[in-house]
């Protein structure tokens, strides 16, 4: 079964900010479910047919159709490896709409875990004739508040940052669910990081990302 992501970033900037979002969510019922570190590893990708053929064999039994499914259907392909405390995933999201599958608000989103480790998968990834794009690190917080996901990151590079997530099997339904997460976001008293501003985040991390990987060193990009 297909799902598609919506999510929506907010910028929180200090740690003092992120504390007081923090104890909102606890005051509302959001649960703590997990704690973590977290590598992510994006790859630049010019030949899809060669990825799928190289990875397939590698993908669980169970998932191979969806993996076909997001490389034969997807718009603006990002794919990732991740390794969080030791478990190692590969990554791929495609967009849905206008917004990039990087970033964007909504997305059709895959996950596989893989038997390996981080390098031992990137070196399949750059067998397969991928690059590397950039390198991410972050510690992250992981809540649930009813059927929405809310993720408080310490970023490498952006600093604090709080995800809202929505994760639906129809994408008609991604326009009520990002309006629902605008909704929550406001009762919040937090606002969405525009898409703008996010790509020129993006873009300059790409660009310098070996001076923040692993570091917590951040940058203002407005």
């Amino acid at each position: 079964m297909s799902q598609y992501e919506i999510e929506i970033k907010s910028l929180l900037g200090s740690p003092e900010r992120a504390a007081r979002l923090k104890e909102k969510i606890r005051k509302k019922g959001g649960m703590l479910l997990n704690s973590n570190k977290q590598l992510n590893h994006y790859f630049v990708c010019s030949n899809v047919a060669k990825f799928r053929d190289v990875l397939l064999s590698h993908i669980e039994e169970s998932k191979k159709a969806l993996f076909k499914k997001i490389l034969d259907e997807g718009k603006n392909l990002s794919i990732r490896t991740r390794d969080t405390d030791g478990k190692v995933l590969l990554v791929v999201k495609a967009s849905i709409g206008d917004d990039t599958s990087s970033n964007g608000v909504s997305r059709m989103e895959f996950e596989s875990e893989m038997g390996v480790s981080l390098d031992e998968l990137d070196k399949l990834l750059l067998n397969a004739g991928l690059e590397y794009q950039a390198k991410w690190s972050r510690e992250r917080e992981e809540y649930k508040l009813g059927d929405t996901n809310i993720c408080l990151d310490k970023n490498a590079g952006y600093g604090y940052l709080a995800e809202f997530e929505k994760v639906v099997t129809d994408r008609a339904l991604a326009p009520s669910a990002k309006k629902e997460l605008l909704g929550m976001m406001k009762n919040f008293e937090v606002e969405e990081l525009s898409q703008n501003r996010l790509e020129r985040m993006f873009s300059h991390y790409n660009e310098n990302w070996r001076d923040y990987y692993g570091t917590d060193r951040i940058f203002n990009i407005t």
